[in-house]
């Protein structure tokens, strides 16, 4: 029929042509097979389980104030009760914790706790590590190992060591050093609730320092008694973490809940499923 109506060379033009829009109508279907193959991939879920740790001459009452403010935020909350007897002790704790949540978390801790997690962390399903007006320890390091180019902070001068090895802060130290900036009357309640501490546990050694691995974020206090504001900067520094400051006591978390809290869920939401390696 084609030979009947059109010459020889129309009829090649109109192949020729026939050939290009079925190679321009497959160049377009693979791109559009393409674009929904990519709109199909799941967006990287989000960290939604948030492991708060305590430090020394605390429990985990002392983070009461910034979980409803991250339960408010969709965000699964866990504060562990640290037996604050060694660091294996402690770790095992957090580890437990750890264990309960489904899914990647994002570890949160305390003073004390920063060596804790900074063993702890090494779980799988952490993602990030928080420090608060913390240190964090080298492979092989304990907490007393950490330099410190300067004298001891006044908070030191109050501990007070029983017969069984555990210490715990004095009710002056509480009040001048720890929380300065938190109202007496609470101050004397977190005086009272206290965790005693062993002595033993600042000479236990991290085997291996998970914020080598994972993204770190430092909390630093400006006002702090206990550990020298110098000393997170060095931390921090170390960890190349993420950092604000605070002008706070030993104790932002209490005194200043909202800005830790912000600081927290800003953390998870920057965080995927997978954690970022160095």
């Amino acid at each position: 029929m084609l030979s009947q109506n059109f010459s020889p060379k129309v009829i090649q033009i109109m192949f020729r042509l026939n050939r290009f829009a079925l190679s321009a109508l497959t160049a377009s279907f693979l791109i559009l097979s393409a674009s929904n193959s990519a709109l199909a991939q799941p967006t990287p879920a989000r960290v939604k389980n948030i492991v708060l740790v305590h430090g020394a001459f605390a429990d985990g009452s002392s983070w009461s104030k910034v979980v409803p403010l991250l339960q408010d935020e969709g965000l699964q909350v866990i504060a562990v009760q640290n037996p604050l007897t060694s660091l294996k002790d402690d770790v095992a704790a957090t580890k437990r914790a750890i264990a309960m949540l489904d899914g990647p978390v994002l570890l949160v801790g305390h003073s004390w706790a920063g060596v804790v997690f900074t063993e702890a962390g090494n779980d799988p399903k952490v993602v990030g590590l928080m420090y608060v007006s913390g240190l964090a320890p080298n492979d092989g390091q304990s907490l007393s190992d950490v330099p410190q180019t300067t004298p001891p902070p006044p908070g030191n001068a109050q501990y007070k060591l029983d017969d069984s090895g555990f210490q715990t802060l004095t009710l002056k130290g509480l009040i001048e050093d720890f929380a300065q900036d938190v109202p007496a009357s609470e101050a004397k309640v977190m005086f009272a609730t206290q965790g005693p501490w062993a002595k033993r546990a600042v000479t236990d050694k991290v085997t291996k320092a998970a914020w080598k691995a994972k993204p770190s974020w430092v909390i630093i206090d400006t006002e702090d008694r206990m550990i020298k504001p110098d000393m997170e900067r060095a931390a921090a520094i170390k960890m190349k973490a993420t950092t604000i400051e605070i002008k706070a006591s030993h104790v932002p978390m209490v005194s200043q809940p909202r800005k830790v809290a912000d600081f927290i869920i800003k953390a998870a939401r920057s965080l995927s499923t997978q954690p970022s390696k160095r």
